[in-house]
């Protein structure tokens, strides 16, 4: 199994002045970060993190899925999902910062299952509250 996580270059450096977003999404790359660290420990192939900038193609991604709503009445692309793909190629696609930071905490505790060693990841308010 492969993932990617794909998040904002912006909200991820908090040039958008969104705090609590900008809290959420360090606590996602942090997360994912310790996921790629043990991957091993629970069968994973790959973890990629992608920061993504405003005006990207959307070609630069390790695995190729975008999520896309309608807003008013334009498409608009998702800057932040996760992306799982399996051995037989079929992905699952999390846009909800709630969801991703649920799989990948479920992630972390089954890497903490495995090791002796503490792998937790201290999230913020924000992040605690979403998954709570």
């Amino acid at each position: 199994m492969r993932i990617e996580l794909r998040v904002c270059k912006h909200c991820y450096e908090g040039d958008h002045g969104n705090e609590p977003k900008t809290a959420v999404t360090r606590d996602m790359v942090e997360c994912a970060r310790r996921v790629r660290e043990y991957k091993d420990l629970i069968g994973l192939d790959a973890l990629y993190v992608t920061m993504v900038e405003e005006g990207d193609p959307g070609g630069a991604e390790e695995l190729q899925a975008i999520v896309a709503s309608i807003e008013g009445d334009q498409v608009a692309l998702s800057d932040t999902q996760l992306v799982m793909e399996d051995d037989d190629g079929n992905m699952l696609v999390y846009p909800e910062p709630e969801d991703i930071l649920r799989v990948l905490t479920r992630n972390i505790d089954q890497i903490q299952e495995q090791t002796r060693q503490d792998v937790t990841v201290e999230l913020s308010s924000e992040g605690a509250t979403l998954i709570t």
